[in-house]
């Protein structure tokens, strides 16, 4: 089959023929149509990732038909179109991933190929409303956008959301599921563009986060703090967050792009009874939940650009700039 293929650190991605995987007891073969990139993807390339190995088949995100089965497997999910979810060995504990948590295209051969195999219960229908595309935009984006927004944030409609720095996959797909759950969003970012098309997405406004006092202004715009604030950047501008949080709001962090958070100010965080939780990810039932949640609405991700699977590392370098309004996807077989 052919993939796209990593060989090392800072190495570019390229197209080869490499062996076809079989489906063992419990797995089953998903023809791919196309598959989606994370920043995961360029993390590992540059060599900034746990646990590194070589040569790899990157992507966590794909989608396409079953073409063969494991021993002990259903036979009547051959030939269904489905999506993967990208997180392998959750474990027992829903509150948190167990140990032996690992997440496909690294340390197991990825998406970023004509084949993959993954365990029968890896794969979920895929909407009908989706195109295979859309569909591949959704695994790894979506369940941490559902995770952060519902499971652990637990939003209620009529709350008040702020997204910071909208433009990402992860972010994007946060404010289609708020703005569909009847919560008034807000988001940030570097970027008056970017903002501009959040706002077509649905989102009541934002702010760039370069602006002087931020917080202070968009609570005036907004009529008051927020209740719940979903980031990935940590770093210092964590700080304007707990700001512009209401009292007893809750701040999700599921990344820190931004590096560490050098001080925190305690005080805010009693005082306002705030709630601060991380979110990595989600369990199966959070991924299953998450697909029903875009079919039952009918909500499809934004996509920014579509790229032949031969194009992959262009796709890479473009993830890399960070210019981006939606995801990045390969397609595979059209």
């Amino acid at each position: 089959m052919q993939a796209l293929v990593l060989t090392g650190i800072g190495q570019p991605a390229t197209l080869q023929e490499v062996p076809t995987p079989q489906p063992g007891p419990g797995q089953v073969q998903v023809q791919l149509h196309a598959a989606a990139l994370n920043h995961r993807d360029v993390w590992i390339q540059k060599g900034q990732y746990a646990g590194l190995k070589f040569p790899i088949i990157l992507g966590s995100d794909g989608a396409g038909s079953i073409s063969a089965l494991g021993e002990g497997v259903d036979a009547s999910l051959l030939g269904q179109e489905v999506v993967i979810n990208p997180g392998q060995h959750w474990g027992n504990n829903p509150a948190a991933q167990g140990a032996d948590f690992q997440i496909l295209g690294l340390p197991q051969d990825g998406t970023f190929a004509e084949y993959v195999c993954v365990a029968a219960q890896q794969v979920s229908a895929k909407p009908a409303h989706l195109s295979f595309e859309q569909a591949a935009a959704l695994p790894l984006g979506g369940v941490t956008a559902y995770r952060a927004v519902f499971t652990r944030a637990g939003l209620q409609p009529g709350e008040r959301v702020l997204i910071s720095g909208v433009g990402g996959g992860v972010a994007l797909l946060a404010l289609q599921l708020a703005v569909v759950s009847g919560a008034d969003v807000w988001v940030t970012s570097g970027s008056e563009e970017k903002i501009a098309q959040a706002v077509a997405l649905g989102a009541k406004g934002g702010i760039s986060y370069h602006a002087e006092n931020w917080p202070a202004t968009l609570i005036q715009q907004a009529g008051g703090g927020f209740d719940v604030l979903v980031d990935s950047a940590g770093g210092p501008g964590f700080s304007n967050l707990l700001d512009a949080a209401a009292p007893g709001g809750r701040l999700v962090l599921y990344g820190a792009t931004h590096g560490n958070i050098p001080q925190v100010a305690a005080r805010k965080i009693f005082w306002k009874q705030l709630s601060v939780l991380g979110s990595t990810m989600g369990t199966a039932q959070d991924f299953n939940a998450m697909v029903r949640f875009f079919e039952q609405h009918q909500i499809s991700p934004v996509i920014d650009e579509i790229f032949a699977l031969a194009d992959g590392e262009q796709a890479l370098r473009r993830m890399d700039e960070g210019l981006q309004f939606g995801k990045l996807v390969l397609q595979i077989k059209a």
